[in-house]
């Protein structure tokens, strides 16, 4: 199926993508309104990603203090991206039901709630049950989030607007990498790593803009009235009914190669930089800024190329250009200097294809079950993808943890590269109202 084909229920395409080809035109057509939902996405993503790297970068903190096996280690980086995909299916299900708002909302003030939670924990068993209970909530956020900003956007400029969103996961990324500079050097680290996560609590304070300046899209009131109307409310497995199950299994399993390969490598990244290549906290997080810049640059081009050249071609280059750099970096006998220069294209490959995740998710399914499909299909990925860090883990204890992260990174990866190249082409998707049953 090539592009300006119908691919699912509600969906007519556009093949006319417009004349601005450029990254930000999207912005630049959008109203107050719009625009104000745009920052409020971009907000929560980044809040997402602050929250959840909080804990790969005091990860060697804690192996230190409390004696923590990688394995068991791992196995909590494991558990929280697990929930956060039970939590991404229910919070999608649930958005098509009460609004993509009113899900954001609720569970910002969720994960930031046991963000603070992880800051008194006593042991390690306290802290891997807070952690799992934050995946759930930013796991919901990221499925109501993603379906929001792109029912809000033109279907010509859906890629790089959602793709501009996801950016903010580097953003969060890296404020948290900033916070762990200032507080380690502040306080002594059987301290610190409590404060770190007292700072996951701040996304709270997103709500208050979310309740005054972000309202529904128009197309998610009009579904839902007319889902009242007809008395029609879709049952949270109609995804998997025959006509749209092919869809929901490829999309599956190209969520799972994309987001197993970001696991393996990232959950990691900081330990690696510390233990395997001997630098000090405050070293390693110059390492980590400069990467974590080489990943938003990474969001934006995915973005632009999203919308520029397709979907599918987005995924499969970044999908052979992730696994040639992760192999590179973890492999080839470099000095830290040549390592830190090397982060940026790391940073690069390993975030650009997510530009492309929210937009054709959102394109592969109708109105009335576009959340329950976005939400699961993403989330159940990173459910499955959620095992790669215990897995590495567990490997490096027989094998250097460099090569235990290259070697699950490309099996990812290559998962990635088939699902995109089995999936249709969506670029230019028109989402309608048209609520024909699949």
């Amino acid at each position: 199926m090539g592009t300006g084909d119908v691919v699912s229920g509600d969906i007519a395409t556009n093949a006319h993508v417009g004349d601005d080809t450029s990254l930000m035109a999207f912005f630049k057509d959008m109203n107050t309104t719009e625009r104000r939902t745009f920052w409020g996405c971009f907000a929560g993503w980044s809040l997402d990603g602050m929250d959840f790297m909080m804990y790969p970068l005091v990860l060697g903190t804690l192996i230190g203090l409390w004696g923590v096996e990688r394995d068991y280690a791992g196995f909590v980086a494991s558990l929280t991206i697990l929930t956060s995909a039970f939590g991404g299916w229910f919070g999608g299900y649930i958005a098509d039901r009460i609004g993509r708002v009113a899900v954001i909302k609720f569970t910002i003030l969720w994960f930031s709630f046991f963000s603070v939670l992880c800051a008194f924990a006593q042991d390690f068993t306290q802290l891997a049950i807070y952690r799992a209970l934050l995946g759930f909530g930013f796991g919901a956020e990221w499925s109501a989030g993603a379906i929001l900003i792109g029912e809000t956007v033109k279907s010509k400029y859906r890629g790089r607007a959602v793709g501009c969103v996801q950016s903010g996961w580097s953003v969060g990324w890296g404020a948290a990498a900033i916070v762990q500079v200032v507080i380690y050097s502040l306080a002594p680290e059987e301290y610190a790593w409590r404060l770190m996560f007292l700072v996951g609590g701040l996304p709270a304070l997103l709500v208050l803009y979310l309740r005054r300046y972000v309202p529904e899209p128009e197309i998610s009131v009009k579904s839902r009235e007319r889902m009242t109307e007809h008395g029609d409310r879709p049952s949270i497995f109609e995804i998997f009914n025959p006509g749209i199950l092919k869809t929901t299994l490829v999309a599956s399993l190209l969520t799972t190669g994309a987001t197993g390969g970001y696991f393996a490598v990232n959950t990691w990244l900081p330990t690696y930089l510390s233990t395997d290549r001997g630098l000090s906290v405050v070293e390693s997080a110059g390492f980590l800024i400069f990467l974590i810049f080489g990943s938003f640059l990474g969001f934006l081009f995915g973005a632009w190329f999203a919308d520029r050249f397709g979907r599918r071609k987005l995924f499969m280059f970044f999908a052979v250009a992730a696994s040639v750099v992760v192999v590179a970096y973890t492999q080839l006998p470099i000095s830290n200097q040549v390592m830190f220069y090397l982060g940026f294209p790391l940073g690069f490959v390993s975030t650009g294809h997510f530009s492309g995740m929210g937009p054709i998710l959102s394109e592969l399914y109708p109105t009335r079950l576009r959340g329950s499909g976005q939400g699961f299909t993403y989330n159940f990925g990173r459910g499955l993808g959620a095992f790669f860090p215990g897995l590495v883990g567990a490997l490096s204890l027989v094998l250097p943890l460099g090569t235990a992260m290259s070697i699950f990174a490309v099996i990812s990866y290559g998962l990635f590269f088939l699902a995109a190249f089995i999936l249709p082409e969506t670029k230019g998707t028109e989402l309608s109202l048209d609520e024909s049953r699949i």
